[in-house]
């Protein structure tokens, strides 16, 4: 076999162009792979290790105020393994140098010990000392954005009176790895940040001595989560319990899930584009390779090499271009992995990284590549082995030829002779055209799918920030107030407008489907906070009735007329049925609005309000400001420009490496189909261009004919193009689609454009290193070749 290997060798040296662009074609769909699962392991391993060494909690719940005697009750529920009972309230922040008021969330630490559940990773510093009513750990990222270390000071409006607090500590909590602040988008690490302090001072500032508002559980494992959490409600129903829930409504772990759930999508949709078209290319080129050699095939075979000896030197040969694709998608996608492990661990706030280089993942790589490869493969294969040797070393018979259904005059008459060359030579070979046009036209696809989502973005923007949330500011109060609240609001100087909501937790059932969300009251006309219908048109309010996103009426299967059950769960025991007045637009979150005086109707405890949308004077900003840090009952405020502003950012700054990555991938892509596929052509051709030449035509003349087939190509790669690449865009849409937010897709002409630029680019690149191969071509050698 030294004779075979030698040859492979000698191919493979021969062959090193074509046989890289394959192989660069293979290693981005290996890249993508192991990038998508690597980063995916990782982060859940990392994220297992956080939550098991650092106890995170299986059920959460609230209430208005409980007695700590209660917990007795709740460690006895079968089932729990550990109850942590925590006073958690909502406080404003008065931070120098920073104009615009900052929110936090306080949450108390057990005088003594650590906490059963949720424990703290210390980065820096210590926890606070229960004697020190004064002293307070912050979240890395909150201390990050302002610089702060330990000995740093800052104020906070607690309970109405104004405090300075002392930071002890910088630590990181697996309950809040993604800490989102009240009607942000993204998280605003400046603006908004969670604070640890003793429960002993959290008691003193808010009254609750000997109560809690906040508890959190762990379960033994094959525990009745539905029984626990339904034990749980029984228990806190009567002190205002607004309803248990597993982790899957814990915010901070669904955002991770979310993402999770997005890599492991990305898994199953890239990398089979690139198999496929890897599988493609080595058809191609084994195929013509087979041609070329037919004549040494059947010496081999004369001379005592069997049909499965010679198969077996051609599968090495695929086998050796998957190894190289191997090697550097293994290297990429291992390197890209961490760099994006790296990334979600500074943006998800992990104590430490978990990236293990699985062999496991590069063996499923590697068979999967192989085996995709030797698909590709197998009809030339085996036309190696059911070839007999006499009937190998005779020439092949010529191809029989039809019709182009079309007189060739008709040609004639619109295109010059070598043009109809061109043509007439794609429409002779209509499988390898096709398949060839399908490979470029996945490069064109897969840059939609990047660039769709700029697209997508500003129009989520535009209705999100300016046509729904047109308010400068959204001023949550702490716990539901009477409507003079909203006067006393109203009455500060500055402020020019103000529109009261009222939010209140429920559950909606329809048969046997429920879902837990939040309902919004608001005014019947609003103009500050107005909700849209699905074809984005502004709605009036009806006196009576549910609107619901289109999101909550699909997983209910509900529609307009139908009734719903609505379980309000601060009240204890209040169930109503509601109809579906109509079914709205919503990008963010499970939403469902009603009128606030019906609500309030429903409700049955007389006008209340959760908070008010603000517009504010432009130049009396900062008494506004200094306004809401002093005034007592204000639990946070959301500013709609810095929070546009933030979420504009953060979703860019992933959208541009996106665009980066995919781009690069389709350029590849287009490189490996349009130069292999002219690489192919030219090795088929190279005498009949030969001729040509002899014949008196100029080189730019000889390489038209090419370059001809090459832009048919490439052009009707772009329609089609545009087919697949909204057809990725609406499963890229559908696959981030959840209970979180969703986005809409909107691809814009100009998106089309760009992509079909790059591709065309990338195409005339490719092009021209092959036109340089005819210009230097050595007629007499070629002109010897035998057909």
């Amino acid at each position: 076999m030294e004779i075979l290997d030698r040859k492979l060798l000698r191919d493979l040296g021969r062959l090193w162009a074509q046989v890289l662009a394959v192989a660069l074609v293979m290693a981005c769909g290996v890249m993508t792979l192991i990038l998508a699962l690597g980063a995916t392991r990782s982060l859940e391993e990392t994220r297992a290790a956080f939550y098991e060494r650092y106890l995170f909690g299986n059920v959460f719940a609230t209430a208005n105020r409980a007695p700590e005697h209660l917990k007795a009750g709740l460690t006895a529920i079968e089932g729990v393994a550990a109850v942590e009972t925590r006073i958690v309230k909502s406080l404003i922040l008065d931070i120098e140098g920073m104009v615009e008021p900052a929110a936090a969330l306080a949450v108390s630490l057990p005088d003594f010990g650590e906490p059963s559940v949720n424990r703290l990773y210390i980065r820096r510093g210590r926890l606070p000392e229960p004697t020190r009513p004064g002293e307070v750990a912050v979240v890395e990222t909150f201390a990050e954005a302002h610089g702060f270390a330990p000995g740093d000071t800052f104020g906070a409006l607690i309970n109405g009176k104004k405090r300075q607090l002392t930071i002890t500590g910088i630590v990181l909590s697996p309950e809040f790895i993604y800490a989102i602040g009240p009607g942000d988008m993204v998280p605003d690490q400046r603006r908004y940040g969670i604070l640890f302090m003793s429960r002993s001072a959290l008691e003193a500032a808010f009254d609750m001595t000997g109560a809690f508002n906040d508890v959190s559980l762990t379960v033994l494992r094959n525990a009745d989560m539905d029984r626990i959490i339904e034990a749980v409600d029984e228990r806190l129903d009567r002190y205002g319990g607004a309803g248990a829930h597993d982790r899957d409504d814990q915010i901070s772990h669904a955002f991770l899930q979310a993402e999770l759930d997005q890599l492991q999508a990305m898994a199953g949709v890239i990398p089979p584009i690139f198999l496929f078209i890897s599988a493609f290319l080595v058809n191609m080129i084994l195929s013509r390779l087979i041609a070329l050699e037919r004549e040494q095939i059947g010496l081999l075979k004369a001379v005592g090499f069997s049909s499965l000896h010679v198969a077996w030197h051609y599968a090495k040969l695929v086998i050796v271009i998957c190894a190289i694709g191997l090697v550097i998608g293994g290297i990429a996608g291992s390197w890209v992995g961490g760099a994006l492990t790296r990334l979600y661990g500074e943006f998800f706030s992990f104590p430490f990284l978990v990236f293990a280089h699985s062999a496991d993942l590069f063996f499923i790589a590697g068979a999967v590549t192989v085996a995709a490869a030797l698909a590709g493969a197998a009809s030339a294969i085996r036309s190696v082995v059911v070839l007999p040797p006499a009937v190998a070393m005779r020439p092949p018979a010529p191809a029989r030829y039809h019709t182009l259904g079309i007189g060739l005059g008709a040609l004639h008459s619109v295109f010059s002779q070598l043009t109809t060359m061109a043509l007439r030579h794609l429409w002779r070979r209509p499988v390898r055209t096709g398949l060839t046009t399908l490979g470029t036209s996945f490069s064109v696809g897969l840059l939609v799918t990047a660039l769709f989502s700029f697209d997508s973005i500003d129009y989520m923007i535009d209705q999100i920030f300016f046509q729904t949330a047109r308010e400068d500011a959204a001023v949550t109060f702490a716990g539901d107030r009477h409507p003079d609240a909203l006067r006393a609001l109203a009455d500060i100087e500055g402020v020019m407008r103000a529109e009261p909501f009222r939010q209140t937790p429920v559950t909606l059932t329809n048969r046997h489907v429920e879902l837990r969300m939040v309902i919004e009251g608001l005014p019947r006309q609003t103009q500050l906070s107005r909700v849209l219908d699905v074809d984005a048109e502004p709605i009036v309010l009806p006196s009576s009735g549910l609107l619901l996103s289109e999101r909550v009426a699909d997983k209910l299967g509900l529609r307009v007329g139908d009734a719903v059950e609505v379980d309000f769960l601060s009240r204890e025991n209040l169930t109503v049925s509601v109809p579906v007045a109509a079914v709205v637009q919503s990008y963010v979150g499970l939403t469902g609005y009603m009128n606030i005086a019906a609500l309030d109707r429903l409700m049955r405890e007389g006008a209340r309000v959760s908070g008010a949308r603000i517009k504010i004077d432009p130049d009396r900003l900062d008494d506004v400001y200094d306004a809401v840090k002093q005034t007592p009952g204000i639990a946070s405020i959301a500013l709609l420009r810095l929070s546009r502003e933030q979420f504009r950012a953060t979703i860019e700054q992933n959208v541009v490496i996106s665009i980066v990555v995919y781009s690069v991938l389709a350029v590849i892509i287009t490189f490996g189909v349009i130069y292999n596929s002219a690489r192919i052509q030219l090795s088929e051709r190279a005498r009949e261009l030969a001729s040509l030449r002899v014949f008196g035509f100029t080189r730019a003349e000889v390489s038209s004919v090419l370059l001809v087939e090459l832009g048919v190509v490439v052009a009707l790669a772009q329609p089609l193009g545009w087919l697949i690449g909204y057809g990725f865009a609406w499963s890229v849409a559908r696959g981030f689609e959840s209970d979180l937010f969703r986005i809409p897709l909107v691809v814009d002409q100009a998106t089309f454009a760009t992509a079909s630029l790059v591709v065309i680019a990338a195409g005339l690149f490719s092009a021209l290193i092959v036109r340089r191969r005819i210009d230097r071509f050595d007629l007499i050698e070629v002109l010897k070749t035998r057909e």
